[in-house]
């Protein structure tokens, strides 16, 4: 029997529970903030599907070890295909609306949780708030909610919402329309996410003051007191060299490189591109006669097990064999951190989630911009307008059409090879300097993580 003392040492436990939305770019965010949430001897509690669990978890490289993982049922859901012809991830809908029956599990897991630690402090994505609904209705239970994006993206949608008025950190950017970011399906699964986050104590993002700091400011004007924490960024900042038997085979190869010498080409998880774009691609890389690393795969279904049909996407003939030695066809899962932080790698071709961002200007590496859908074309603005570490591949204005293999080379031979490249690599690399400073004793990133740490634990 526990004697009365220890009663109270388990009374005085905070403990955190993280609720991500079921895609990649999310979970993983969330398991970056867990590992640091953690690392300050809290408690730390991560929800989701059986799927998904078993998704962050095969795909997160760093220990995960002190973390609990509550993994729920939901009601089966369809996996269909990737629909090339389609942008935005749709077939992955059926997997977001089923977390949505996560709402019951979590109430329950907060009852028991709530009973047992004197604070619960809930952190949910932002689209996750129905879920964490009941979070309001238990005294010492406390709801944050976590924004995927930098607050820039935030910012624009919210100035959009109220009719665009004139905001000087915005008035000269070339700012992109929000039409055609995402379907109305989701738009309405949002809104109805919207409702719920009246309730939240407080705003969590993925950002640093050092990235966006005057957008962060226009968010805390507008968030009627509620306070915002930019605990960015959440991941690695050094990584750590692996031995050769746990090392992508693209490593080895990225070894015998030059310094600067490689462009990295990756779309996000959420992206299939369409056999014609594909054929363009790889003529631009080609004719560029730079030396890349091309990550080619479908995007993820709901259920990344459901392997049914892999199919190897569509080369030009020859292709393979003709960049032999200059261009690397990469599958199958690539280790993304890794490579951007190898001296070699001196570009990235990027569809601009938040996350592929944040890993590239947090190691230096400038970017060559081609949105495709939800915040990814504000964040390409972010990087091309404020930040100045990338260039245009695609402009959203021209969304619906195919990107030119001339464009394609134009934009890798503009970022590898000219002063301006060059100039880009520069400014990105004095913000891995800012960035990393920022997360040092006494540094802005810092404190506000300090800061928040103890807030939830005071």
């Amino acid at each position: 029997m526990a004697s009365n003392g220890e009663n109270i040492a388990q009374k005085t436990q905070v403990v955190v529970v993280l609720i991500p939305f079921s895609a990649q770019g999310h979970l993983n965010q969330l398991l970056h903030l867990s590992n640091i949430i953690s690392s300050h001897n809290i408690p730390v509690h991560y929800v989701s599907t059986v799927t998904h669990i078993r998704q962050a978890t095969l795909r997160h490289h760093n220990s995960i070890s002190n973390i609990h993982f509550h993994a729920f049922h939901v009601p089966t859901f369809l996996s269909p295909s990737p629909d090339p012809e389609s942008d935005f991830p749709s077939h992955l809908i059926p997997s977001f609306e089923a977390s949505m029956h996560l709402r019951d599990p979590v109430r329950k897991l907060l009852q028991s949780l709530s009973s047992e630690a004197k604070r619960v402090i809930v952190i949910h994505d932002s689209a996750m708030a129905s879920v964490a609904q009941e979070a309001t209705n238990i005294p010492n239970v406390e709801n944050y909610t976590f924004h995927i994006t930098c607050a820039f993206s935030v910012y624009v949608h919210y100035w959009n919402r109220i009719g665009r008025p004139s905001v000087e950190a915005i008035n000269a950017l070339k700012v992109p329309s929000l039409e055609g970011c995402f379907p109305t399906q989701f738009l309405d699964f949002l809104t109805t996410q919207r409702e719920f986050l009246k309730f939240s104590d407080g705003f969590i993002y993925n950002t640093s003051r050092v990235i966006d700091g005057d957008y962060i400011e226009l968010m805390e004007a507008v968030t009627a007191g509620k306070k915002i924490w930019a605990l960015g960024p959440f991941n690695p900042l050094a990584v750590e060299k692996k031995d050769s038997k746990e090392r992508h085979s693209c490593m080895e190869w990225l070894d015998k490189q030059e310094p600067n010498s490689v462009i990295y080409v990756s779309f996000g998880t959420t992206t299939t591109l369409k056999v014609e774009q594909i054929q363009q691609v790889a003529t631009g890389l080609e004719q560029s006669k730079q030396k890349f690393i091309w990550v080619l795969r479908d995007a993820d279904k709901g259920n990344i097990f459901d392997e049914n049909e892999a199919k190897r996407l569509d080369l030009p003939n020859g292709f393979e064999e003709r960049v032999e030695g200059k261009g690397l066809i990469v599958r199958d899962w690539a280790p993304q951190l890794e490579i951007l932080s190898h001296p070699s790698t001196g570009g990235f071709m990027s569809h601009c989630g938040w996350n592929s961002c944040l890993e590239s200007i947090t190691m230096g590496v400038p970017i060559a911009t081609w949105p495709m859908h939800s915040d990814q074309p504000s964040n390409a603005a972010l990087i091309t307008e404020v930040l100045k570490v990338g260039l245009v591949v695609k402009d959203w204005s021209q969304r619906n059409e195919l990107v030119a293999a001339s464009d394609v080379e134009n934009g890798v031979r503009r970022l590898m090879q000219t002063k301006e490249g060059d100039e880009m690599r520069e400014r990105a690399a004095r913000l891995k300097s800012a960035i990393h400073m920022s997360t040092e004793v006494g540094g802005v990133s810092r404190v506000e993580m300090d800061s928040f740490i103890a807030h939830i634990t005071k």
